[in-house]
């Protein structure tokens, strides 16, 4: 029997293109998504992969999600924290809810799915966790206080988590994306877009499939020396 993947946000972008690749490593792939029923449906419908409605913010509702998944799919092995928000404005003109908002979907979703999964896997001796961070979480960027702290937590809770999970086969690694060519992305003006590129040393956006081989290879059966690492594919724009 394939092992059960679960990826958060996994209808469109980035994730539709990681629950892709998946699929095709052979895994038993299920998307999580929040609220747009109908790109759920024609998701699933184009895929065969199947759909499960949670908020990954929400910690019972989160539990509750990946119960279910486990009793109508089979135990969860596999998960990749992709769910992610943007509320950007500079620290005077940002909310507490612009906040909070980040902070609980983009950081409080990655702890939520691990105590919901995590157990499990450590009892069986066998998991992979992937991440999702930022290039924005490495480097910073400005007017996303919010966000770069969400991204940079997810690094810093990688590393720990590994610790936890290494001697039990289960590994725990991040990959940090840079500017890919999704619907957020899509939404900068023009002109900002021009000089992002521009900063790219490989002269392009990155694919939203770059990002899923490199979590295919951090899932795979063989990845097992891997772990408490982050992957960084942005074009060379953030090195260190």
């Amino acid at each position: 029997m394939s092992r059960v993947a679960v990826v958060t946000g996994g209808t469109r972008g980035i994730g539709q293109a990681i629950c892709l690749a998946l699929k095709a490593q052979g895994r038993t792939v299920v998307a999580n998504y929040a609220g747009n029923e109908e790109k759920a449906h024609a998701f699933t419908a184009e895929t065969g992969i199947p759909t499960y409605r949670f908020d990954v913010g929400d910690h019972e509702a989160t539990i509750k999600g990946c119960a279910q998944i486990a009793a109508e799919v089979g135990e969860i092995d596999i998960v990749v924290n992709n769910a992610g928000i943007t509320r950007d404005g500079v620290l005077h003109k940002m909310s507490f809810d612009d906040w909070n908002e980040v902070m609980r979907i983009n950081l409080g979703g990655c702890f939520n799915m691990a105590k919901a999964t995590f157990p499990g896997m450590r009892e069986r001796g066998w998991g992979r966790i992937v991440n999702i961070g930022s290039i924005n979480g490495q480097a910073g960027q400005y007017g996303q206080v919010n966000y770069a702290a969400a991204k940079s937590g997810i690094h810093g809770f990688t590393k720990a988590l590994a610790q936890e999970g290494a001697k039990y086969g289960v590994t725990v690694n991040a990959i940090a994306p840079g500017y890919i060519d999704t619907d957020m992305v899509a939404a900068v003006p023009a002109p900002v877009l021009e000089k992002i590129v521009a900063k790219i040393p490989v002269g392009r956006l990155g694919h939203a499939e770059e990002i899923a081989r490199g979590v295919a290879f951090l899932t795979a059966d063989e990845g097992g020396f891997v772990t408490g690492s982050t992957m960084s594919l942005n074009g060379g724009q953030h090195m260190y």
